[in-house]
This record gives structure tokens, C-alpha cells and sequence, in this order.
């Protein structure tokens, strides 16, 4: 099959197919005389595997390690286990990372009065490089009607 029937087949985009050929992820795929690259079923599965793998969010040095145990039918399932379990605490620090991304902006949000004024916390932190312009901000700041000063909805 050409790279637009292994694209669909896969759910791979023909842009995706080729860099993952060109970074070893996917093997060099036989040709037509006219150039085309053909795909067995075998590459189509291969491709599948890469986009679940990604769709977790490996890396791509993960997916190799992935495709190399998936592939060897020796492989201890502790191998994979321990890939898996790294992963997990990966995407528990950057899950920190985005809750306190969000607290920061929930705290700047709060401090803008999103009214006519020129004056924002949010531009403000944005322009002194993150550091929260909290003294500034929360001076105006007035605490939403039901809500005590810090409390949070």
C-alpha cells in the first residue's frame, strides 16, 4: 500500500510516517521503480503501535525502547512494567507543573479587574518575566461577593 492508504489505515499523517522512517522509529520501507514507498500490514501495525504510544505520551526514545521489547518475544513484562511506571511519575511532575501554572493564573485573574483601567496583574507578571506581581495586584483586589479574601470557589 502507498504512504496515504498506510496514513489512514493507521491514523498516522503521511508527514508523521516519513519522519518516523527518517528517525529509525518506523525501518526503510521497500519502493516502487517510480520511488513510492510501500507498506506492508506489518509497517501499518508498526505505525499503529507508535501512535498509542504517543497518544500516552512517550517520547519518541521511549517508543523506541517500547517497539524494541514489544517486538523481542523474550522480553520480561518487568521490563515494560518499569518503562510504564516511569512514565507515570513523569506525568505526575509535569501534572504539578500545570496545577501550579493554573493556580498562578486563577490568582492573576482574580486580581485583574478586567474593567477599563489600563493597570493588569496579568500583563504585569507576563512583562517582569512570571514573577507574580502580587503586592500590586492584590491591592485593588477585592474579594468576590460570598468568598473571604484568599478563600477559593
Amino acid at each position: 500500500m502507498n504512504i496515504g492508504d498506510a496514513a489512514g489505515a493507521s491514523g498516522v499523517s503521511a508527514k508523521m510516517i516519513r519522519h518516523y522512517e527518517s528517525v529509525g522509529l518506523l525501518p526503510r520501507v521497500g519502493r516502487t521503480q517510480a520511488g513510492y514507498r510501500q507498506y506492508a500490514d506489518k509497517d501499518v501495525s508498526v505505525l499503529r503501535f507508535i501512535r498509542h504510544c504517543r497518544d500516552l505520551g512517550f517520547s519518541l526514545d521511549r517508543i523506541r525502547e517500547l517497539l524494541d521489547l514489544w517486538q523481542n518475544r523474550r522480553r520480561s513484562s518487568r521490563q515494560v512494567k518499569s518503562l510504564a511506571q516511569a512514565h507515570i511519575a513523569e506525568l505526575d511532575e509535569k501534572l504539578k507543573e500545570l496545577q501550579q501554572m493554573k493556580a498562578t493564573l486563577e490568582h492573576l485573574v482574580r486580581c485583574c479587574h478586567g474593567d477599563d483601567r489600563p493597570d493588569c496583574p496579568i500583563i504585569e507578571t507576563l512583562e517582569s518575566g512570571g514573577r507574580v506581581a502580587t503586592a500590586r495586584a492584590t491591592r485593588g483586589a477585592r474579594p468576590r461577593a460570598g468568598l473571604r479574601a484568599g478563600a477559593r470557589r
